[in-house]
């Protein structure tokens, strides 16, 4: 299973993997599946780090690095597929996320239940 973690899913699975569901931590820590994550979630988490709503200890780009995660960049097609989703959600970031997460074929680790009313495949977190 390739999965996509969700902003809040990346800060956990490298800080507070308590958080996590059971299930999605098994994922996450199986070897045999791919982890990525988005630069998108790197911005919106930047964002709110800036703004002081969220504190994060440490570099974050060098912890998914020594966790082996694997950046998805943002890409022209998953920019332009937003404008077919449906509007169910309104977050841009989140948006973004569930357009790669259908053009890659990736399982989204999300505790968003939004999310899973997008024609995507989710793994609760």
């Amino acid at each position: 299973m390739n999965l996509l973690l969700d902003s809040h899913a990346l800060l956990w699975a490298l800080s507070a993997p308590e958080k996590l569901s059971a299930t999605a931590r098994a994922a996450i820590e199986d070897g045999n599946n791919p982890v990525f994550f988005s630069s998108a979630s790197i911005w919106e988490l930047a964002i709110k780090s800036a703004k002081g709503q969220l504190e994060i200890k440490g570099n974050l780009l060098l912890a998914a690095e020594s966790a082996n995660f694997i950046e998805l960049p943002v890409r022209s097609n998953h920019a332009w597929a937003v404008r077919s989703l449906p509007t169910i959600h309104s977050d841009p970031f989140d948006r973004i996320l569930a357009a790669q997460a259908e053009i890659e074929r990736l399982t989204l680790v999300t505790r968003d239940q939004f999310l899973e009313k997008y024609s995507i495949r989710v793994l609760p977190a």
